[in-house]
């Protein structure tokens, strides 16, 4: 294992050069209790690397004291790996009744739309930590095709227009969840319903919906430690 680095805020810092494996090893072996990293370095293979070592990648802009108008904005790369993990098994999945009679009324999109839907989940939650760089970066992973570590989408429509969509990152067999919107009722539960039975039917082992919330765990999802979490992720 090579040498981790802390900020002076406790925070692991991640170097473009490092491996993100063993950063993750290091995260697990030590307990380290904070549930992010920093970074610097928003290259788009770095970036990839870090997704495949099975971090969340978010980021944000710093605030410049005394910068000019015209200054340009300082970011901040913070590779997430959120100590519990919600994770849905698809025989687990529960769909609901009261959503069973909208399902028929729309039709799932499977990576249609990714570079809308990134840019609509900004436009609806704010830049806080989508940023510019970081879509720039996952959509040139995109256009680079790396199967690593691929940006991927989901969305769901009704009578011809996009109502609510979702992206994330597949990696081998596993599909984890960013962020996701809905324009309309219903459609953002018939989006995630949709996803988990296209996800189960082509063979991914689990769906990796991030932080644990109550409509996940009403939808079926389990929480794990990180140790278990990165135990079955690299399977």
């Amino acid at each position: 294992m090579g040498v981790i680095r802390y900020t002076p805020t406790g925070h692991i810092f991640i170097h473009s050069r490092d491996d993100p494996d063993e950063i993750m090893d290091a995260i697990i072996a030590t307990g380290y209790n904070e549930e992010y990293c920093v970074a610097l370095d928003f290259d788009p293979a770095f970036i990839a690397r870090l997704i495949n070592a099975g971090f969340l990648v978010m980021s944000e802009q710093l605030p410049v004291f005394g910068a000019e108008s015209n200054d340009e904005p300082v970011y901040l790369l913070e590779p997430m790996h959120h100590l519990t993990r919600s994770v849905l098994f698809f025989e687990n999945l529960h769909e609901g009744k009261t959503i069973q009679r909208f399902l028929n009324s729309y039709e799932l999109a499977v990576d249609r739309d990714f570079d809308f839907i990134i840019d609509r989940c900004a436009e609806v939650y704010g830049e806080g930590w989508l940023t510019k760089p970081l879509r720039d970066a996952l959509q040139k992973i995109r256009e680079q095709n790396d199967p690593s570590a691929r940006p991927f989408s989901f969305g769901v429509y009704r009578d011809g227009e996009l109502r609510a969509g979702e992206f994330g990152t597949v990696t081998g067999r596993v599909y984890t969840s960013y962020s996701g919107y809905h324009d309309e009722s219903n459609a953002g539960k018939a989006q995630m319903v949709l996803t988990a039975r296209w996800l189960r039917d082509n063979g991914f082992a689990f769906w990796d919906l991030g932080m644990p919330l109550p409509y996940k765990t009403e939808m079926g999802a389990v929480d794990l430690d990180i140790k278990e979490f990165m135990r079955i992720f690299r399977l």
